[in-house]
């Protein structure tokens, strides 16, 4: 027999939301807005099992989407940017079935009815123009469960694909332990020394201070979170940062000039949202001009570095940097920079990983306040005790933590791609599911 197709504005009535979300007064009744989470209101407006579909675009202007519709029983309150569909014959038309109908048929049947150029909306005119199959009841209702335990089954999938990030995540750090305690590369009892090559640097940045090419920094109270509880090999050494690299940001007044004199131009800035663990994010680059970099020369790069952001969301976040042209610093950026004429004595991407590991990000947050605004202090920054191991060991290491680095990262992208390809045959298997009920 074939199903007959109908247009929702003749099965359903179609009614607009009626509270403002900022309006909202918390209450005993579920509130629907576009989000996941339900808010709540002190009275309702609907009592009815009812699809709720967002008239809004969900990414902003200019832009058709709808991230999810959804589904909702009993007296609930509605926002006003949001509409309810509600079956008007629940022995014709189950409310749970046409909201899985739309979910599968989202994006054709929704999306694709937007309308206009900067604000996009979707017209309720058009939602009572939606064509949908209507089965039998009975078929609406075996429908549903087969769609829910499709469900099930793609749940306890998705929780076994999780499971397996986090043991990659797990690895991952397990491998950076391993190498910052020097038990990732075989050790040579006859290599130099790390404290010969740590001496070298002293000597050299005593020379740059009695020279006036350096200016000391202020640390902490030189406390020693690590060196009394980690053991490291015994041709390693603790150091603090503050032994082997010149430390610095943008100061308060450097700041208000930069805002001031900051334009388009030709030398990339890095920002605290390019700052990522490893590497910088090329993406969304600021740029000021060659006369404004050169007024701040003190916070320019123009050499190999680890960039630490220190204020913000993602405070912690520490990337080498490693360009031949000259950039420069955003005011929540510092830089950590090998002194002059010591630049062959440190392997950045070694302390790099360590401050990636946990111990690092310990080192990174020890002083760190909880605060509603956190922020690192460069005497902070200055007082992170580091392993410091001989170079050759350094190299050894960050030769082989990139092996397994990469290794890591295309596992988890594989987990990933099949998460993605798992979701793509649920919505797949639901639709042909859906053709052969009706």
């Amino acid at each position: 027999m074939k199903v007959v197709q109908v247009k929702l504005g003749e099965v359903c009535r179609i009614e607009k939301g009626a509270i403002g979300i900022q309006k909202a007064i918390p209450g005993e009744y579920p509130m629907v807005v576009t989000g996941e989470e339900r808010k709540s209101h002190n009275e309702f407006q609907f009592d009815d099992d009812a699809v709720l579909i967002p008239l809004v675009s969900g990414t902003g202007h200019g832009h058709a989407s709808i991230k999810r519709i959804h589904f909702q029983k009993g007296k609930f309150a509605l926002g006003s940017i949001l509409c309810a569909v509600i079956p008007k014959n629940k022995t014709q038309l189950s409310a749970e079935y046409l909201y899985r109908f739309l979910d599968l048929n989202k994006e054709n049947e929704l999306v694709a009815r937007m309308k206009g150029m900067a604000n996009v909306t979707l017209p309720i005119k058009e939602i009572a123009q939606i064509e949908i199959p209507l089965p039998s009841l009975k078929d609406q209702i075996l429908f549903i469960e087969n769609y829910k335990n499709l469900e099930n089954v793609n749940a306890q999938f998705s929780s076994e694909l999780i499971h397996q990030l986090l043991l990659v995540k797990q690895l991952r750090q397990q491998i950076l332990q391993d190498a910052v305690q020097g038990k990732l590369v075989e050790q040579n009892p006859n290599v130099e020394p790390a404290s010969k090559l740590l001496n070298r640097i002293k000597l050299k940045k005593e020379l740059l201070i009695k020279e006036k090419k350096l200016k000391t920094g202020k640390s902490t109270e030189q406390s020693r979170s690590l060196i009394d509880k980690i053991i490291i090999p015994k041709a390693w050494q603790w150091c603090k940062a503050d032994e082997i690299f010149f430390v610095t940001k943008l100061a308060g007044f450097e700041y208000t000039e930069y805002i001031s004199l900051m334009k388009i131009g030709e030398i990339p800035v890095i920002r605290a949202q390019n700052v990522r663990p490893l590497n910088i994010d090329k993406t969304n680059l600021l740029y000021i001009d060659a006369k404004t970099s050169s007024i701040l020369e003190r916070c320019s790069l123009v050499k190999k570095c680890l960039l630490v952001t220190f204020i913000g969301a993602g405070i912690g976040d520490v990337a080498t940097f490693e360009e031949n042209e000259r950039w420069h610093l955003a005011p929540n950026v510092a830089k950590m920079e090998p002194f002059d004429g010591c630049e062959n004595f440190v392997n950045l991407k070694f302390l790099n990983y360590f401050l990636m590991s946990k111990l690092g990000q310990n080192e990174i947050f020890k002083h760190v306040k909880a605060t509603a605004q956190p922020s690192l202090s460069m005497g902070t920054i200055r007082d992170i005790d580091f392993p410091f191991p001989p170079m050759s060991e350094q190299n050894s290491i960050v030769q082989r933590l990139n092996e397994l680095m990469q290794t890591c990262n295309e596992l988890e992208e594989s987990i990933k791609q099949s998460a993605d390809q798992n979701e793509k045959i649920l919505q797949q298997v639901l639709r042909e599911a859906l053709q052969k009920e009706v």
